[in-house]
């Protein structure tokens, strides 16, 4: 029997197969960041017939200074629940568990958006993009550290199903989590250990916030595929810290490289590193990059690279993708 199609049990979820459509930014949002009716549209069209399990909606701000993108959703204010509840109400109605990720955007922010001064881990250029921002103060961290938790709130108060902290693709958390762009001498700088103090604290805020029974998923950018940057033994260590502080599964991707392998353009690309992950934790752990062909997605999870297949740029030309997917193998 294809593993595509099973339903896989933890503690708090069920998924009722293994398809996942992963957060990836559309950018339909109004210039204040809400849902407007070409997001409703977007993601009803991917959502027809219920194939995915689950939907991550995309990066959400929780700070207007911790903005990506012009059209960026916001989960910054309560202003945003109204239209964030529509977009789960339309993920759900399709039969597919809601997630929405929360963001801060660190150095990779755009000042021409946020009218306010870059801040990051560190005064280092991002070497994905973004300019050279200022290193985050104690109070900074803490104040980010809050808005996690307060967009958690928001994220129940909307309707979702669960949250996913963001720390990967070269965002504020994945600056802090990576030597390349953690530069700091003080508790949150040096080892790996105090490089993810300020993950700790996010989901201690989070987990305050949404209580012990609700769903928290966080993406992990695993490696950076740079000299001096985090390999797959450093994200090992990583996600056992992080599940062993409350994380219920973890989203693998990429880190200061962004959404893509300079490495590998194989299917699951980031295979490698969700594989030894999944090895070493008992959570249910999601892989994606570079899936085109339903027999590339069951091959990953016989391979154990995964216990969750995310497609999405493939279902972004083809709406019809998932729903075929699972034809394939019944």
């Amino acid at each position: 029997m294809a593993i595509i199609n099973t339903p896989l049990e933890t503690g708090k979820i069920t998924f009722k197969n293994r398809l996942v459509y992963p957060p990836i930014t559309i950018a339909k949002g109004s210039p204040d960041g809400l849902v407007t009716d070409e997001s409703l549209n977007y993601y009803e069209e991917k959502m027809r017939g219920g194939s995915f399990s689950l939907c991550v909606v995309e990066h959400c701000y929780i700070t207007r200074q911790g903005r990506a993108s012009a059209r960026q959703l916001s989960i910054a204010d309560d202003t945003a629940i109204p239209g964030l509840a529509k977009l789960a109400e339309v993920i759900k109605r399709a039969g597919t568990m809601a997630v929405v990720q929360m963001n801060h955007a660190g150095s990779c922010t755009m000042e021409e958006v946020t009218g306010m001064k870059l801040k990051g881990a560190s005064p280092v250029r991002n070497p994905r993009h973004g300019g050279v921002p200022e290193e985050m103060t104690k109070q900074d961290i803490k104040e980010v550290v809050n808005a996690f938790g307060k967009a958690a709130e928001r994220g129940v108060a909307a309707g979702y199903d669960g949250v996913e902290i963001h720390s990967a693709h070269s965002y504020l958390l994945n600056q802090f989590y990576s030597p390349l762009t953690n530069q700091r001498t003080d508790e949150y700088g040096g080892s790996l250990e105090n490089r993810i103090r300020i993950h700790l604290e996010v989901i201690e805020a989070v987990r305050k916030a949404v209580g012990s029974d609700y769903p928290v998923f966080l993406r992990l950018g695993a490696r950076d595929y740079a000299e001096g940057g985090n390999g797959t033994e450093a994200a090992v260590r990583a996600a056992k810290i992080l599940e062993e502080a409350g994380v219920d599964v973890l989203d693998i991707s990429g880190g200061m490289c962004g959404y893509v392998n300079p490495e590998s353009q194989r299917p699951g690309y980031f295979g490698e590193e969700s594989k030894a992950i999944r090895a070493a934790v008992k959570i249910p752990v999601i892989t994606t990059g570079g899936i085109k062909e339903p027999q590339e997605a069951e091959a990953l999870l016989r391979e154990g690279a995964g216990d969750l297949i995310g497609v999405g740029r493939t279902v972004m030309k083809d709406s019809s993708w998932a729903g075929r997917a699972l034809e394939c193998f019944r």
